[in-house]
């Protein structure tokens, strides 16, 4: 046996028991009492857990007049500290573009450069008929999710024929249709009205996106993917009453799954009211809401109305990037910093304050998000013929989540005054340890591009 950890807790989605787990090359391949191996971990008095899969991440993507401000690389090493050992990023089809040409960009760019094993969905644009084809090929190349906006009207927001088509033509290839769930055509003209008034401060980005409109929008996906019989994921949930479609449609038995994002559990739109202009850190899409939403999350997270937990980790320097939205919010770079500190909240204010168990939570950082988008069980368990990416977690180290103890590539931290208890010790991807106390010791490049099964839920 190459490697093996001794004395720890393991964790999965289903139970908690005491073993040693073996591990050659890059695969576990034993899980028993008293194993020995050429190198040992001593896991004593912590848990080992699955590494974490985040399926919602935009690095180094170019938006709003910018690019955000993590690269594969950085990006993907401030995962690796927070203990998410697999991403699922974004291609997004530009003007003009193939499917297939939007997947080599995005391909091209991680290359060389994602320190963490990477996937890919396909953000459609222009709805075709030859795209729609397309699809089909996607599937066959390991890329078996694609994104359709219902906002961002003018640019990357499809009307509702095409995502009804969307939809019937994922049921047929084996893939799974994500949505950003909001109306576009209510947005565009609030966005619009509020700044002809004069109404430019950050709170006007929120009441720009009333919950209603992503409500509606998710009703409207809801009954769509009931109508078609296909799979949805809705991005990024915030608000209780599109909670309420979605369970809605579950409860007549759609295929229909939900994210939401730490962003949305942690914080409520008086934030966008700081003073000096500090409410801009705040500022995406949809946006944060107000009191009640948050709680409304929590449950449906312990509930299981809601399916796993995402970042949307799409972070903007607040000197240079936010502040270009200085003197008109709908000019501010839409996103925040989340993809590090993901686990760790979720472990925080989830486990620890008793709102679900250590398993649930593995559930919704880990083994969920791997299921949902075709990745289990190579990734999101603990079970022989896994990869070994697994997470020696502390329950007991504390960490205070500011900007000097973290690693994303971004010049504020919005959890600066939250000290959380439980965090990653030891990192390992595929057999190797890659963050040790908080310090990124694996290589640049070595992730790997995930080829994805084809989607049956």
């Amino acid at each position: 046996m190459d490697l093996v950890i001794k004395n720890g807790t393991i964790v999965t989605a289903t139970e908690s028991y005491r073993a040693d787990i073996g591990v050659e090359g890059e695969t576990i391949t034993l899980i028993g009492r008293d194993l020995s191996g050429d190198e040992v971990i001593d896991a004593t008095g912590m848990l080992v857990m699955p590494g974490g899969v985040d399926p919602h991440t935009h690095m180094e993507l170019p938006f709003m007049g910018t690019v955000s401000a993590d690269d594969f690389r950085s990006g993907t090493i401030a995962a690796a500290c927070g203990g998410t050992t697999t991403i699922i990023d974004f291609a997004i089809q530009g003007k003009g573009q193939t499917l297939r040409e939007a997947l080599d960009i995005w391909l091209k760019k991680a290359a060389g450069k994602a320190c963490i094993d990477y996937g890919m969905h396909i953000a459609i644009g222009a709805m075709d008929d030859e795209r729609m084809a397309e699809m089909g090929d996607m599937v066959k190349l390991g890329v078996p999710s694609f994104k359709v906006f219902m906002a961002y009207k003018g640019s990357l927001m499809v009307d509702d024929e095409a995502l009804f088509r969307a939809l019937l033509r994922a049921k047929e290839i084996g893939a799974l249709i994500a949505v950003h769930a909001e109306n576009g055509d209510v947005l565009h003209y609030l966005i619009n009205k509020h700044v002809a008034e004069g109404k430019k401060e950050p709170i006007w980005h929120a009441l720009s996106h009333p919950p209603e409109a992503e409500a509606e929008a998710t009703h409207r996906a809801v009954v769509m993917a009931g109508m078609t019989g296909a799979s949805l994921y809705v991005v990024h949930m915030t608000a209780a009453e599109a909670l309420e479609a979605l369970k809605a449609g579950r409860a007549k038995g759609f295929k229909v799954y939900g994210e939401t994002c730490p962003q949305y559990l942690m914080f409520t739109m008086d934030k966008y009211e700081e003073p000096d202009f500090e409410g801009a850190k705040y500022v995406m899409s949809p946006p944060l809401r107000a009191k009640g939403n948050p709680e409304a999350l929590w449950r449906g997270l312990a509930g299981g109305d809601l399916q796993a937990v995402g970042t949307d980790h799409c972070p903007f320097n607040f000197i240079g990037q936010k502040d270009m939205g200085k003197d008109d919010f709908s000019k501010i770079p839409n996103g925040m910093p989340s993809v590090e500190t993901r686990l760790p909240l979720l472990y925080h204010f989830g486990v620890n304050e008793g709102r679900f168990s250590v398993n649930r939570f593995v559930e919704l950082v880990a083994t969920g998000p791997a299921r949902l988008f075709g990745l289990l069980p190579r990734k999101g368990t603990i079970s022989i013929g896994a990869d070994a990416d697994l997470v020696i977690w502390d329950p007991d180290k504390k960490h205070r989540l500011t900007k000097e103890n973290l690693h994303m590539n971004v010049d504020y931290s919005p959890y600066a005054d939250v000290t959380v208890k439980g965090y990653p010790a030891l990192v390992l991807q595929r057999g190797r340890v890659i963050v040790r106390n908080n310090q990124f010791v694996g290589e640049a490049g070595a992730g790997q591009f995930l080829k994805r099964n084809p989607i049956h839920l």
